[in-house]
């Protein structure tokens, strides 16, 4: 058997007992010292194996960074993984989702999004450690503390040590009950678009109005229109405001709205169609603000290279793992539009990401805690 596979089942209920505990740490995006609390426990836990640095996180948690101590003389480069310590979760939800393990999974929030991640690197870097596995790159696992908001504080953190770095891993969950890693992510975006019309009495003075609501309505049909399936860009008008009662005719009006692009290059043509709207009414007005605030990860040649790369190594313990693209983003799509080789959903295998039935397989454990290593172990080469 694979030395690190097997490592990694020896250990497999040390890595359950740290996953429970950092499960158990709620985290929510919007609760700053609740992240801060999740960032001391995992900055303890790895303080044996890892210099730990933190950033501040204004008003978010704090960032963490790691570098662990492994074995091999000279580091010549730098290997990034990537994770974050926030959850969609409120605190309180293990009242009523508590970590458990059952049906051959471990549930609990924010157990497959994405704390079995950090959970299974650490347990990969200790089985480096335990094993004695020369590793010729600096390894940094970075935990952020707002990547379920949009990674505003974090994001330049990101991009800057990923610079710094010949690839990235993102800890990510994998697509599906298969596991398949991301090769590709769709960039993410909103636009807020907002119509001031004329308010005037719905009664006594209805013609001297100009109804926000009845512009924004129009605009929505026109938006609706941006959407391109065949060139993965879509467009979802996604909540609308306005209005203040119903004898009013409504002095404003807005829609909020998603979106979505799997090329860069459409980027400034959905910015053109945005700031190009125009006002049916002319009494109205228009104000587009919002814009793309993830790039997309394009699958390019270095992202498939590392793909199969790593197909390759989990191959050799027994493992098949296949690729995948998903409309959803990550910070991988930050370090993937920064020219980094990125190979995102190395984390836990399972479903229900925000969702109640959020679980990851217990059978997974070890050959995703295995290929981490082995990704570090035998780092690529890009040319």
């Amino acid at each position: 058997m694979d030395p690190l596979l097997s490592f990694a089942q020896s250990k497999q209920d040390e890595i359950v007992a740290f996953l429970r505990e950092m499960v158990e740490c709620e985290s929510p995006s919007d609760n700053p010292a609740a992240v801060d609390r999740f960032m001391d426990l995992f900055a303890s836990r790895v303080a044996d194996i890892a210099k730990v640095k933190t950033f501040a996180g204004g008003r978010f948690g704090r960032t963490l960074r790691c570098e662990f101590q492994l074995p091999g003389k000279k580091k010549s480069g730098q290997i990034l993984a990537l994770g974050h310590g926030d959850t969609v979760w409120p605190v309180g939800t293990l009242k009523s989702m508590p970590f458990r393990q059952a049906d051959g999974r471990l549930w609990g929030p924010g157990v497959l999004d994405m704390k079995a991640g950090l959970a299974f690197f650490v347990y990969a870097m200790r089985g480096l450690r335990e094993l004695d596995l020369a590793v010729r790159d600096k390894v940094v696992l970075q935990i952020v503390p707002d990547e379920e908001v949009g990674s505003e504080v974090s994001r330049p953190l990101t991009e800057d040590i990923a610079r710094k770095s010949r690839f990235v891993m993102v800890l990510e969950p994998g697509t599906g009950l298969a596991g398949k890693l991301k090769t590709a992510r769709k960039g993410v975006g909103d636009y807020t678009v907002t119509v001031r019309g004329v308010a005037s009495h719905a009664g006594v003075d209805f013609t001297a109005g100009a109804s926000a609501i009845v512009e924004i309505a129009r605009q929505i049909e026109r938006i609706a229109t941006f959407t391109d399936l065949e060139r993965g860009l879509t467009v979802n008008p996604g909540v609308i405001s306005g209005g203040s009662r119903s004898n009013v005719v409504a002095e404003l009006a807005s829609v909020e709205v998603d979106i979505r692009i799997a090329r860069l290059r459409d980027q400034a043509r959905l910015e053109k169609l945005f700031r190009g709207l125009k006002p049916v009414d002319k009494r109205c007005s228009i104000e587009v603000t919002g814009g793309l605030n993830r790039p997309p990860m394009e699958r390019t040649k270095a992202i498939a290279g590392l793909f199969r790369h790593a197909r390759k190594l989990a191959h050799e313990m027994g493992v098949e793992i296949e690729e995948s693209s998903t409309g959803g983003g990550s910070d991988g799509n930050f370090t993937a539009g920064a020219g980094i080789p990125t190979l995102d959903g190395l984390g836990g295998v399972g479903e229900g990401a925000h969702a109640n039935h959020e679980s990851i397989l217990v059978d997974r454990i070890a050959d995703r805690t295995a290929l981490m290593a082995k990704l570090v172990a035998n780092a690529p080469e890009f040319r």
